[in-house]
């Protein structure tokens, strides 16, 4: 069986690669692209509301969900998609 020798410059190559990959992982989740669904908390949270206007934007059909088990999941495209085509400009004359 063939042996391999780590050298310091090996650990330190190992070392920048696992450091790249963190921060490209950090991005993503600071940019919002690692949670495709979220929990109705979560949806909360996010758009500061209280848990019966949640329920209200699932009953009129504003913001469409998904159901398994008991528990309901928002696609986070879906929330941001439905914001900004309720997005109000403000014209003045």
């Amino acid at each position: 069986m063939p042996t391999s020798i780590i050298t310091t410059d090996d650990l330190q190559d190992f070392k920048m690669e696992l450091l790249e990959d963190i921060k490209q992982l950090l991005n993503q989740q600071e940019s919002g692209k690692i949670k495709k669904y979220l929990r109705s908390s979560e949806v909360m949270d996010y758009l500061q509301i209280s848990p019966g206007t949640l329920q209200n934007l699932r009953i009129n059909g504003t913001l469409p969900y998904t159901k398994i088990g008991g528990i309901i999941y928002y696609d986070a495209q879906e929330i941001q998609k439905v914001m900004e085509e309720n997005r109000v400009l403000n014209l003045e004359l």
